[in-house]
């Protein structure tokens, strides 16, 4: 099964949130989507909100820029909510907007080794270990959580970039791909080596797993952007093309002529859409 799910973009004013996570969950849409983008709002609050105002949905956060995060504070947050709200958080990291990490002081001379010492340390953190490492941006002496959670969290890593989505597959429970279905082929090859290739896969989890990957396989979130006029039956086309080319999480981001549309109405009006769509291509 296809998890098709609902982008709430940083376009929007975080005013209009709850009024869109409300009417994702009112139509049975399964995922609600963030994401972090310099410089409008905050995954982890967002998140919280979201899971505070909602019973079932599942937030995604697709995705939190490392270089802007001390790598002790990620998973105090993430294990936070993955206790308050067990298997309702999909959190993901990523190297952030290179533009947006110069204007803000941190970006990396190299992304590629921030990524891989953060996500190992972070990974190693949210499993309750105790992680002391000196790496060329990691540091940490003797840290643990305190409330590590109670069960596994997933952790997503995305990119666009050979080496990223090698590095995904390999430290990470799935990859967030934001290149299209053309290009998602190409990409789910070059991790599922990657993958194949980790010295001890994880556990394995009956499909459909709502925390990670399934059985043999990455979890792959691929973003799909589509007019907002789109009706159910196109969508679920649309949807379908990209679960073919290998996808498990599809979130749906709605987009008007000048961009994501600008008042929460129209993105309420759009979860029914979604949620008609996932049960047409679920059916």
């Amino acid at each position: 099964m296809v998890t098709v799910g609902l982008i709430f973009p940083p376009d929007q004013p975080p005013e209009h949130l709850l009024e869109v996570a409300r009417a994702a969950e009112l139509a049975g849409i399964p995922e609600l989507w963030l994401w972090e983008d310099c410089f409008a709002e905050s995954g982890i609050a967002c998140a919280a909100t979201v899971l505070a105002a909602t019973t079932r949905l599942r937030v995604g956060i697709g995705l939190m820029p490392v270089p802007l995060r001390n790598v002790a504070l990620t998973p105090m947050e993430i294990a936070t909510l993955a206790r308050l709200f067990p298997g309702r958080l999909l959190p993901g990291i990523g190297h952030g907007v290179l533009d947006w990490m110069g204007q803000a002081g941190v970006r990396a001379e190299s992304p590629l080794t921030l990524l891989r010492e953060y996500g190992t340390a972070l990974r190693d953190l949210l499993d309750g270990a105790e992680v002391t490492t000196a790496g060329r941006y990691v540091q940490l002496d003797r840290v643990a959580l305190r409330h590590p959670p109670t069960e596994r969290v997933p952790l997503w890593l995305g990119g666009a970039g050979p080496k990223t989505i090698a590095l995904a597959a390999e430290i990470g429970d799935g990859l967030v791909f934001d290149g299209g279905v053309a290009k998602l082929p190409a990409a789910l090859e070059l991790a599922q080596e990657s993958y194949a290739a980790r010295p001890q896969p994880p556990s394995p989890q009956e499909p459909p797993s709502p925390q990670g990957p399934s059985p043999g396989g990455l979890d792959v979130v691929s973003f799909l952007s589509v007019p907002i006029t789109t009706g159910p039956a196109e969508l679920a086309q649309r949807a379908r093309e990209m679960a073919a080319a290998g996808a498990t999480r599809i979130p749906v981001c709605a987009v008007s002529a000048a961009g994501p549309p600008d008042s929460s109405p129209a993105l309420v009006d759009f979860a029914e859409v979604v949620g008609a769509a996932a049960a047409l291509l679920n059916a």
